[in-house]
Formats: structure tokens, sequence, C-alpha cells
């Protein structure tokens, strides 16, 4: 088994990223490490280190101008030639603080310095809402910089990658790091000049889609390198758009690592085809035949639609009866009950409000655990195109894939990987499992003042709904700023319909409208303001409290629904309670709620029993259930894709292709 040192300290196995997971005896020890990870006292080791390096403050501080100078030219020539050593990395943070202080005026506290050092341990840190992350990678990411490899600083979308890139750009200057952002209006000029910075914030899509964008134009040539790829004369035919990849700095690491990681980027072009292109239409028609539980059964839980007999009887009786009208793609039985099953899927799993909205006559995906918008992803095999027929809107040309790529593969091509949230406890087995990254929860650097209050069960949507608008009446009646999170944007516009009825003001924020994010959320800790947001509220932002809303209670957090994650409900109620702040969070669930539907199974119906008033501790009982077999199924979905990647590597690398 090959070994990296993640620290001069501490041994610790890491599987190489590039590798598929191990096997036999391989895997019973890398298990077994993964048993031990949470007693490995890490935090304890890092908060002392810090400790140590907050020490030097006073010696950086009485440092001029031209010594500091001096002393950061010493110290990146040493990272450079890696002839570093532990001290030298104390000294190079405890600078990094100074130059963030005279450059920034912040100074990263103790827990941010901790948090530091387990990202240039390549762990994941656990950093509770409001505590600096962004502010805490720049110390490694300094160091990756002086390394000359380059690092990037993975960001959840766009803006918040330039406005990082924007923000943190005054520190890199001042220790001579370069920096810039890939977004996706970056040109190939623009991209290939950041990839060439020390430090470059983008997405993870951004990432990897330009990896695949580089394999797709040295197909052929010769293997993906810095160097560039030239032809049997020396000349060269084609520069790479990215560095290799060196290091990676993720933040929002559950979101990005284990939560997208079920869903591969492809990169795909038009195929034209006015055939099939018809027979989407076709068959969005003939679902309107079908009747669900006679003609066809839905798996809420596994998001499958299958024909009963008697929907196998119809699709053969409508295929006789329309031949000359129906398209050649529906000559074929199995692929005529294709295309009835994908519009059958398409009526009843992808919903408008929840798995997309209609924008510029063309259905534009949301992201189930973001809330935020993709405009330039699509389903694929076929399944959009489905769901345009569905909502008669013009349909776009099948695609055909060039290249794909997991998350979870890509990632595990980093040569030194490390991440940061506010919630990795509930996934450490994964991260483990997946990346060999441990976990080390950084404490707050102020004692939590949060306070949990009961959750509420209802029998019902509606009867949740006008408690929920009690509640927020109630709060706002001692002018207490209210947060609403909603898991769609079909729950956040009923909502809002529900309070505009009460002539109670308030602001939305969901994937409709994701242009006004950053404003929205600037308010949301205003006196007696009142947001309703969808889960992007949880994801980068940060909520500051006036006075007279700390005077008030802090912010109140209200999760209208239990998540799929019992981290992702972590994250929403996180937002209470920052750095010290005053705060309350509470839940309110129905027995109709879209988790308890797909997974509740026996104790649901249990439940239900009970009529309008079913017993706490069991309703409480069937909620958690279900969460924990959402939570399993998720896992057995990511294990999938991985064996997935796994056989690729091995069928690739058989045939030459890799």
């Amino acid at each position: 088994m090959t070994q990296l040192t993640l620290t001069s300290y501490e041994a610790l196995a890491r599987w190489p990223a590039h590798k598929p997971l191990p096997k036999g005896l391989d895997a019973v020890w890398a298990s077994a490490q993964g048993h031990l990870q949470p007693f490995a006292r890490r935090r304890n080791r890092f908060i002392r280190e810090a400790a140590s390096i907050i020490a030097l403050e006073e010696n950086f501080a009485k440092m001029s101008s031209a010594e500091l100078a001096s002393c950061q030219d010493s110290l990146r020539e040493r990272f450079r030639r890696s002839r570093d050593v532990r001290t030298d990395l104390h000294r190079a943070f405890a600078l990094v603080r100074e130059v963030a202080w005279r450059e920034r005026g912040e100074k990263p506290y103790l827990v941010q310095v901790a948090g530091a050092l387990a990202l240039e341990a390549g762990c994941v840190a656990e950093m509770a809402t409001g505590e600096g992350k962004t502010l805490t990678a720049t110390m490694p990411a300094v160091i990756a910089g002086w390394r000359g490899r380059g690092c990037h600083l993975i960001t959840a979308n766009d803006y918040l990658a330039q406005r990082d890139a924007n923000a943190m750009a005054p520190i890199y200057e001042a220790c001579a790091v370069t920096v810039a952002a890939v977004t996706t209006e970056s040109d190939t000029a623009a991209r290939r000049a950041a990839y060439r910075a020390c430090v470059t914030y983008l997405t993870s899509k951004e990432a990897a889609g330009d990896h695949l964008r580089d394999r797709l134009a040295l197909a052929g040539v010769c293997r993906l390198s810095d160097a560039l790829a030239r032809d049997l004369t020396g000349a060269p035919v084609a520069t790479p758009i990215q560095r290799s990849l060196e290091c990676a700095i993720v933040d929002e690491a559950d979101a990005v690592l284990i939560d997208e990681a079920v869903t591969p980027l492809i990169l795909s072009a038009s195929a034209p085809n006015t055939e099939e292109t018809h027979a989407y239409e076709q068959a969005a028609t003939m679902a309107r035949n079908f009747e669900r539980t006679k003609h066809y059964i839905v798996d809420e839980a596994h998001r499958e639609v299958r024909l009963t007999f008697d929907g196998f009887t119809l699709l053969d009786s409508l295929r006789r009866d329309q031949t000359a009208e129906l398209s050649a793609v529906f000559s074929g039985a199995r692929r005529a009950e294709e295309m009835l099953t994908q519009a059958l899927t398409a009526r009843e799993l992808f919903l408008p409000g929840k798995q997309y909205v209609v924008q510029d006559n063309r259905p534009v995906i949301v992201d189930e655990f973001t809330g935020r918008l993709m405009p330039d992803r699509e389903w694929r095999a076929g399944q959009h195109q489905a769901v345009q027929a569905k909502e008669d809107l013009p349909i776009s040309a099948p695609k055909e894939t060039l290249a794909r790529i997991s998350f979870q593969r890509f990632f595990r091509l980093y040569r030194k990987l490390s991440g940061m949230t506010g919630t990795a406890r509930e996934g450490r087995r994964e991260f483990w499992d997946i990346y060999r990254m441990p976990v080390v929860s950084i404490p707050t650097n102020k004692p939590v003042a949060r306070t949990r209050r009961p959750a509420k069960l209802y029998v019902n949507a509606p009867s949740k709904r006008r408690q929920i608008i009690a509640a927020i009446q109630t709060a706002h009646e001692r002018s207490q700023p209210i947060l609403v999170g909603a898991r769609s944007v079909r729950e956040s516009d009923t909502l809002s319909k529900l309070l505009e009825d009460r002539h109670l003001p308030h602001s939305v924020l969901n994937a409709e409208r994701h242009a006004e994010e950053a404003s929205i959320i600037a308010r949301a800790g205003a006196h007696a303001c009142i947001t309703i947001a969808t889960n992007m509220a949880g994801r980068g932002t940060d909520i500051k409290l006036e006075d007279k809303s700390r005077a008030a209670g802090g912010l109140f957090v209200i999760a209208t629904e239990m998540h799929e994650a019992a981290r992702i409900d972590r994250q929403l109620f996180g937002r209470a309670g920052r750095q010290g702040d005053p705060g309350a969070c509470q839940l309110f669930a129905s027995l109709d709620d879209e988790l308890i539907q797909r997974f509740g199974g026996p104790f649901m119906l249990l439940t239900k029993t009970f009529g309008e008033h079913p017993p706490r501790t069991l309703a409480l009982f069937a909620l958690r259930r279900a969460q924990r077999r959402a939570e399993k199924h998720a896992r057995r979905l990511r294990k999938a894709v991985l064996r997935s990647d796994d056989w690729l590597d091995d069928s690739l690398a058989f045939s030459g292709r890799e």
C-alpha cells in the first residue's frame, strides 16, 4: 500500500487519489482506519499549534513593511524548494495573519488558524457558519501558491468565486501570490490565464469541465501534462487550459464532494435527429392515456416509473392503432416502452418549482440541494427532452456524449485535497472511504447561544403552513428577524402568498430570484425582517444582525420540512447564533412531506392510523427513520457511481484509452 505523509509529525495512510479504492486486505485495513478516525486527537493538536502561531504575533507586528517582505521572500523560497520544516509553516501562517491585519483589518482567530492547519494537513475542517472560512483558506492557499504548482479554491457558485477572489486579493498580492477567478462567462484565454495564477477561485463544475475539455483537445496527441502537446515534428498543437491538478481546497465540502458526487459531469454535443425529436412529442401525447396505479406504478424512493401488465397491453394497443402516425422510433417494443416511461417520469417525478423552473421558453434545472439554478445543465438520456415535451416547449436536439467524469473521480485526481464546511461530522465515513480525508471539528470562536425549540408535527401540509405563518407573525410582532427555509421554489412561493394575505412584508430568495441573493441575504438580519429562502441561504452567504435584532432575540430560523440529510438541516439551523449572537431555530413537519412519502415505509402508515393527532414520539421516530433511510439510499447511489468509475478505469486502461 502506498502512503503519503500529510504532516511531519503524523504518518497517515492515504490511498493514491487516482487509483481505484482498495480491495481485499487493503480494504479491511482502510475500513479499520475509518473507524478509528473519530478517536484521533487532531483538533487538540491543531489548537496547540495555532496557539504557538499566535504567540509569534508580537514579532511580526514589530516588523516594518520592508522587513516583512524580506521574511516573506525567504519563506517563499524555502517552500518553493520544498525545504521547509514545521517551524517554517508556523512562521508563514503568522506572517499571513499579520498581512491580513495590515491589508484588510482582519486577523484570523485561534480557531481559524487551527482550521487552516487542518486544511494544510489534508483534512476536512468542520467550522460553524459565520466562523470565517473564507479568511481561513487564505493561509494554506498562500503556502500552496508559494510552492509554485497552483491551488484551486472551489466555491459554491460563480458569484462567490468572483467575490472571494476580489475580497482576498489584497492579502495574496501582499504575499506575492497571484489570484484569479474562473466563471461561466470566462473565455478560453481568460481561463488559461486564471489557471496560471498561483490561486484560482472557481466552481467544481468549471474545474471538472475544463479538465474534460483538455482531455478532448489533446486526445490522440499525448497525455495531459503541463507541457505543450507536440506533433511528430515537435511543433505545438494545443495548449492545455489547466495546469496539473496539484492542490484543491473545497468550500462547502459536503455539498461538493458528497451531495453533487452522484451526478457525473458530461460534455456533450448536439446530435440532430428530427425523427427522435418528434417522438418525444408523441410520447407525451400518448402518456395522457395512462392512469397511475392502473397502467403504471411510481416508485417515489427510487424515482422510477414501471408499467403494469395493463400498461403494456395499452401501449401495444396504441402502437397497433396508430402505426401510420407514430414515428419509426415506436416500431420496436423496447424503445417504445423507454419513450413512454420517460414521458410518465417527466409527468410524475419532474415537477415545475421543484426539479426545474421554466425561463426563456426552456426548462432550467434547479439544484435540489442548494436551490440554485443550473442553466447550462441538462438531464441526460432523453429525460430533458421528455420534460420539454410535457411543458409543450421547443424540443432541443438530443446530445451525444463526448466526455464524462464523476466529481468523485475528478477530485481524487488532485495530489492534495482538503475541504471545509459547517456540517461534516455526518459524512465523516464517506470523506474517509472515498477521499481519505479525516474530519476535524473546529470549536467556535465564541460559545453558541442558539436555542433549538421542540419540533412541531402536523398531519398535513395546510395545517403545518397555518402554524408556520402564526409563528412568523408572533416573532414579527416582537421585531425578531426571521429566516424561513423551504425545500422547493413551489413551497417558497406558497408561503410567500400566505404572508401576503396577512399583509406581512417579506423577501423571497429562491432559484427564480438568484440574482438578488447577495442583497436579500445582506438584509436578512435586519430589524423585523422576514426572509423566505430555499437551501441556498445556507451556502456561502453571511447573515449579520443589527443591534435591534440582537435585542429582539436574534435570528429565528424556521425549517418547513426535514431534509433528506441531517447535515442539511443543521446547515440551515446554523444560520442562527453566528459568532455568539443570540438566535433560535425550529422544525415544522407534516406526515405528507416528501421525505415521509418517499422513505416513510410502514411507520408512516402506522403513524397515519392515529388520524389528526398521532403520538408525537411515534411521529418523530417515523421522521428520523425516514431521514436515515434517505441518507442510506443516497450513500448507495454514490457507491454505485464509485463502482462505475473503478470499472471504467479498469476497462479504459486495458483498452489503452485511459
